[in-house]
């Protein structure tokens, strides 16, 4: 990799801003992307966005994806449809609440072979994943499973 690339790879850059009410806040990044983020309305939000700890999940999701989605193109496996369910329980009575069991199910349809499928979040999660590794360090426990729907025939139906 090239110094440009390393350092375009390290160097991110986000902006926040107060957009609404009291902790209303949209981050955006150096392409443009914006998300919208608040607290709980029990805790003085307005139910503008995500919470910051669901984002968390959520970016557990797009990069364990990513890397699920990327293995299986390698092996020649087919992706027709691609979902993830994943809940989160945070620890009580501290500060901070971080989180402390997450379970993500995994749910693909496609020609897929069920051990690749298997062995490609295993990677994703226990390797791969960068968001999956913070949490990790942070000891939070991550079990996961695969549900793979094999859809034979090349067509849409």
């Amino acid at each position: 990799m090239n110094y440009i690339c390393k350092n375009l790879f390290l160097m991110i850059h986000i902006d926040v801003i107060r957009k609404h009410a009291d902790y209303g806040f949209e981050a955006s990044d150096a392409y443009g992307h914006k998300v919208k983020l608040d607290t709980s309305p029990e805790t003085g939000g307005k139910n503008f966005g995500v919470r910051p700890m669901q984002m968390l999940l959520m970016g557990l999701g797009g990069c364990s994806g990513i890397d699920v989605v990327s293995i299986l193109k390698k092996q020649r496996q087919t992706v027709k449809e691609f979902s993830m369910s994943i809940d989160g329980e945070r620890e009580q009575g501290k500060d901070p609440s971080l989180w402390k069991h997450i379970k993500i199910v995994f749910h693909l349809k496609g020609k897929i072979d069920p051990e690749k499928a298997k062995r490609a979040c295993e990677l994703s999660i226990e390797k791969y994943c960068s968001v999956a590794a913070t949490l990790t360090m942070a000891r939070c426990k991550i079990k996961w499973e695969v549900k793979v729907e094999n859809a034979d025939s090349d067509t849409d139906g």
